[in-house]
């Protein structure tokens, strides 16, 4: 018995599991401490299939509040910045290219020193120890509390980063909170030390948002560990979300697209999950999102760690409706949260795509009489639109002409009810609104890396043996049963013009939650 947890902006949704069976839902207003509405949907989802708290074995929740803290420049620290990497790369500084009043809100002492790696593994320079340890006495004087640590080519080879953070952790004292570029991003030096420096300034939120859901779940006497989603559809422990928050990202359209795989039964097709306001595009591949293949922007900031391939659209439940001469345009403004009240059916003025469904004789929700008014030939042509705008984002996500079956998830999905053009069925599974909840729920522990061999020294076989076991490795330390791990994501890149038959080897395992004492994970941990 499960219980898993979306965390959203506007609704928390809540669900109960045992085994592949959803026992109870429920979806409600997200409060504004989060911890309390946590506390009651879980209630709720017991209390609804009348279950014990003492027979939940694991929690798993989904949450936005670190891409929310960090979009609304809220609750962030200032970071002490240490680059390894000089002589190279000084011309172009830390935050080069970041908004300025994200700058203001995080940047603290910045400091380069000699170091780091060629793409090879060999030693671009000797690292400056010296250096390190005067920066990290000027990060002390500072009053910093958190550290960003990036080297050269470290994905290839991390010495470095650990031997400076050694340094550091000599001069400022164990307990301080220090993230290492090789642990977030991949090779490319500028965005990965942007992720890293983005991972630091949550260090204090992470700390706090962690114990505030031990809370919660200490509330309700359930004695089970609970983990939090991660965006590539696995899971965090406790200790391992404090130490790496940025990589809750874009953790809910993963939840949601994960939950439409479980719900429909399809692990390869294409998901559109219709929220509120937007409608979130992906492709499963194996049941898990396809990972984006270029830098990603978030708050304003490129960077390159691991993000889902996701499309938004601007069209939603709450969309509004607006008529522009003989055109139907349709959002991206949304009325949002205040659908209850605005929209028509409800009482209110304002035109939104709901209206649309339930005037079109598809949708039973609010009082239908409110719409009665509206013109058959107008109603057709915005339901056309919809389903246009459907079509179009199936097609942009796309990678062949191939017809391809499309899962409907999401409160929004009601606003479906023809063929799309391009898919091979359109599916709206059981429990589609709740889609997110149930993603979380059934999600694995992951472990992957990301690094290049040289075949003609150490032959394929042999570095695909030393990826697996790396990546299992990283598994295992996140909280994954090792006798459970398999590959789900493997794949290889030559690199042209680089001697040695050099190849960039990426490998992505997953595996069942290892079994562990509870306390653990609500005690959480103290330090990064």
């Amino acid at each position: 018995m499960r219980i898993g947890v979306d965390v959203g902006g506007t609704n928390t949704d809540a669900v109960l599991v045992d085994g592949t069976s959803v026992i109870a839902s429920c979806k409600q207003t997200t409060t504004s401490d989060v911890s309390s509405g946590i506390q009651t949907a879980m209630q709720r989802v017991l209390d609804s299939a009348d279950v014990a708290a003492d027979t939940i074995t694991s929690v798993m929740i989904g949450t936005t509040h670190f891409t929310n803290a960090f979009v609304a420049r809220q609750s962030l620290q200032k970071v002490g910045i240490l680059r390894v990497a000089l002589p190279a790369a000084s011309g172009i500084p830390p935050l080069v290219d970041w908004p300025e009043d994200l700058r203001e809100a995080i940047e603290g002492p910045c400091f380069q020193v000699r170091g780091g790696f060629q793409y090879d593994g060999r030693v671009n320079a000797e690292l400056d120890e010296g250096g390190v340890r005067d920066a990290a006495r000027r990060f002390a004087a500072a009053g910093i509390e958190t550290i960003s640590i990036s080297s050269l080519f470290s994905p290839i080879n991390a010495d470095m980063e650990l031997r400076a953070a050694e340094i550091v952790r000599e001069t400022m004292g164990k307990d301080i909170s220090i993230t290492l570029s090789h642990t977030i991003g991949r090779i490319g030096l500028l965005e990965r030390e942007n992720a890293t420096i983005m991972n630091a300034s949550l260090a204090r939120l992470s700390r706090d948002v962690v114990r505030s859901f031990a809370t919660a779940i200490n509330a309700l006497k359930l004695n089970a560990p609970f983990y939090i989603s991660q965006n590539d559809g696995t899971l965090m422990s406790a200790d391992f979300v404090e130490r790496y928050p940025v990589l809750t990202f874009a953790s809910g359209p993963t939840n949601s697209m994960r939950g439409a795989a479980r719900l429909a039964n399809h692990h390869t097709a294409m998901v559109a999950d219709i929220g509120g306001t937007t409608t979130d595009f992906g492709w499963l591949q194996g049941g898990f999102p396809r990972e984006s293949t270029v830098s990603v922007d978030v708050g304003g900031v490129r960077t390159n760690f691991r993000m889902p391939d996701i499309y938004a659209m601007g069209l939603g439940g709450g969309s509004r409706v607006v008529l522009e001469g003989n055109e139907v345009r349709i959002g991206p403004g949304s009325v949002g949260y205040r659908l209850t009240e605005d929209a028509l059916v409800f009482g209110g003025t304002m035109l939104t795509t709901t209206d649309i469904a339930v005037a079109a004789g598809y949708a039973d929700i609010g009082d239908r009489g409110r719409v009665d008014h509206l013109d058959t030939k107008l109603v057709e042509r915005c339901v056309q639109r919809i389903h246009d705008m459907i079509a179009q984002g199936v097609d942009r996500m796309k990678t062949s002409a191939d017809p391809v079956p499309l899962i409907l998830v999401g409160g929004g999905s009601v606003l479906v009810n023809r063929e799309i053009p391009g898919c091979s069925e359109v599916i709206v599974p059981d429990h589609a609104g709740v889609a997110n909840a149930i993603g979380a729920s059934i999600a694995q522990i992951g472990g992957e890396t990301d690094r290049v061999f040289f075949y003609d020294e150490c032959g394929r076989e042999a570095a695909m043996d030393a990826a697996r076991a790396e990546a299992c490795e990283r598994a295992i330390a996140a909280g994954a049963a090792s006798d459970s791990l398999k590959v789900i994501d493997l794949e290889e890149l030559p690199l042209a013009y680089v001697p040695g038959n050099a190849v960039r080897v990426k490998v992505k395992v997953a595996g069942d939650l290892a079994p562990k004492n509870p306390a653990q994970h609500l005690r959480g941990s103290s330090t990064q």
